[in-house]
């Protein structure tokens, strides 16, 4: 088992991360509470296998917990509102207490509302995040960022309602990989990609300057799910977001700091075409809508050729991104995307505009490691980075 300690402004907290930890949750949980506690309620992915379920609940359960449960459905449609209002009628029916943890076993979504649900109920609750997806283990279950998407005006607005809420204890057990359709786990990579691309930067973001060249390198062993290479995978992408968060746990570094905002590389172009439902990964419309790491890892193509246009960059760092990207089994162009002006209007909703300015990420110099936060972009640079995108 491998431990990175996050440590936030709020909160300082263990990731657990290796094979088998998950029979761990329970005691592991109950050590870190410091408090008592009787009951713990458990939100599950539905789509996850009963044997991976039973074991959450019996290593609850075996910590001395009344364990109750609830199911969510994992799809962007159901991080709604609604979900949420779901789980807290449940946790009030359950007579949850103030200080009686809820543990979020599933992928991002499920962390992302059930997180929510648990900053919301009696103004905050523990909770416990028990990533099943890689995408969630390098990045949604660490930083304490919580929330639902929002209808509105007829368009889905992405995370628009949240909480930060640090996790008491993060365990991610690389078994739950093993069981992972192929296509989650290739959208999983575009966040180790993208961490990647961050993790050579200033100050206390240099958390791991080889990252990049390290995940490129060893893409065969990953796809194949090598456990130890899993690991070690998972260990080094939570070291990047841990330093990430340590410095800015709420995001409010200015813009020419970074911070935390240089997380969202990739994220301003890819939230843009994640919810257009006929979008698919390969032209073929039975695979749409995106996930969300597939429309992250096209994100990160199109802010490489918009770093690119805008002079930032130069021409071998957006190849080795592209390479990168396919190699992972991840689509760098898309065919049918809207208009530009369209794009361009999807991208003004992001929550990540301040002051009604857009702030993109865009990767900077000779090779991936390093990007800077850029306000305002230059509209004919985000063009040419759309336009590279399409097939």
């Amino acid at each position: 088992m491998h431990s990175v300690r996050v440590t936030a402004s709020s909160a300082a907290y263990d990731v657990l991360i290796g094979k088998g930890v998950i029979d761990t949750i329970g005691q592991a949980a109950r050590d870190r509470l410091g408090r008592p506690a009787r009951r713990a309620f458990l939100v599950v992915d539905s789509g996850l296998p009963a044997s991976w379920i039973n074991r959450a609940a019996a290593s609850i359960a075996a910590a001395g917990y009344q364990v109750s449960q609830a199911a969510l459905t994992a799809t962007e449609s159901h991080k709604s509102l609604s979900a949420l209002q779901g789980l807290l009628s449940e946790m009030a029916a359950g007579k949850l207490e103030r200080f009686e943890p809820v543990f979020a076993l599933g992928g991002g979504i499920v962390g992302d509302v059930a997180g929510f649900a648990a900053a919301s109920y009696r103004r905050g609750v523990p909770v416990i995040q028990c990533p099943t997806t890689l995408l969630a283990m390098v990045d949604a279950s660490v930083g304490g960022k919580t929330g639902v998407n929002l209808e509105a005006s007829g368009t889905l607005k992405k995370n628009l309602v949240g909480a930060f809420h640090q996790p008491l204890l993060v365990v991610a057990d690389v078994e739950s990989l093993h069981s992972l359709p192929d296509r989650h786990f290739r959208a999983g990579l575009a966040e180790c990609i993208k961490h990647g691309m961050i993790s050579a930067g200033d100050g206390a973001l240099k958390a791991d300057p080889g990252l990049f060249t390290w995940t490129a390198s060893n893409l065969r062993a990953i796809l194949a799910r090598d456990p130890a290479v899993l690991t070690e995978l998972i260990t080094r992408n939570v070291r990047v977001k841990a330093a990430v968060v340590g410095t800015d746990e709420r995001e409010e570094l200015p813009s020419e700091q970074g911070g935390r905002a240089l997380l969202n590389l990739g994220h301003t172009f890819g939230h843009a075409i994640e919810t257009i439902p006929h979008l698919s990964p390969d032209g073929t419309p039975e695979h749409a809508p995106l996930h969300h790491g597939e429309a992250v890892a096209v994100g990160l193509v199109a802010a490489a050729h918009c770093s690119l246009g805008a002079g930032l960059c130069n021409d071998g760092l957006v190849k080795q991104v592209e390479a990168a990207v396919a190699a992972a089994g991840l689509p760098t162009r898309l065919a049918g995307l809207p208009p530009s002006d369209r794009l361009l209007e999807l991208m003004s909703h992001d929550k990540k505009v301040v002051g009604g300015k857009l702030r993109v990420v865009l990767p900077v110099g000779e090779k991936p490691g390093t990007c800077s936060v850029v306000e305002s972009s230059d509209a004919t640079a985000i063009m040419h980075g759309w336009n590279s995108v399409r097939a």
